[in-house]
């Protein structure tokens, strides 16, 4: 089950350290397959509906772009940053994102499931519905954010820390978890999979308002004599 534990014994999460060199500007407009994208800067782009299926970002700025139904399927993105991106449906599904920053992102729908995660810091915004169904989270920072009925399902969570946010319906069913911090989480809101939080890291606050969830899990009624 989870556990009660001091700060100090939480390994840190490692996070990324990205330095993006001088960018040039994406000006074709329209992404492709396959395509590689070095040291460019996507700024207030609409990409809704494209094609970019197995591209590559590398050292790359994505800012205020729209991905409302992109196809990033097996994309790759290191080294880059993605701030105030938007969008309902992005399909980025066994994406890989490795010393990735994503800020203040608006995100409905996003289907990452069987993605891999390395270094990654989410922080702000907003992302309803995120799908990381059978996905491998490593060093993963999510830091002051609302995740609505986010699906971690079957997933793998290896030094993951959900720091300051909002986390409403979470779906842990299946979830393999070492190292997860969840103790300063706003709010703690756990749909299914309550039983798989072995290897997590709680407040004993949280554990007192996990209680019931707990009990419930276990087949324990609560009643007064």
């Amino acid at each position: 089950m989870a556990r009660v534990a001091k700060k100090n014994q939480v390994p840190a999460v490692r996070r990324p350290e990205v330095r993006l060199p001088e960018l040039m500007p994406f000006e074709d407009g329209v992404l492709e397959s396959e395509g590689d994208y070095d040291a460019l800067e996507f700024r207030e782009l609409d990409l809704a509906g494209q094609e970019g299926r197995g591209a590559r970002f590398m050292d790359c700025g994505l800012y205020g772009v729209a991905l409302d139904e992109t196809r990033l399927g097996r994309a790759r993105f290191m080294d880059c940053v993605l701030e105030g991106v938007r969008g309902v449906g992005t399909q980025l599904a066994e994406a890989s994102l490795r010393d990735v920053e994503i800020v203040d992102a608006r995100l409905g729908g996003t289907q990452m499931h069987g993605s891999a995660l390395e270094r990654v810091v989410v922080r702000g915004g907003k992302i309803d519905y995120l799908n990381l169904r059978k996905s491998k989270l490593v060093d993963v920072l999510f830091e002051g954010c609302v995740l609505v009925e986010p699906d971690f399902g079957d997933a793998v969570l290896t030094r993951v820390e959900f720091r300051d946010c909002v986390l409403k319906g979470t779906d842990f069913s299946g979830t393999t978890m070492r190292d997860v911090d969840l103790r300063t989480v706003a709010e703690l809101g756990i749909a299914r999979g309550v039983e798989r939080l072995r290897g997590a890291v709680i407040s004993p606050p949280q554990m007192l308002d996990l209680a019931p969830v707990f009990a419930a899990a276990m087949g324990v009624r609560v009643e007064g004599a």
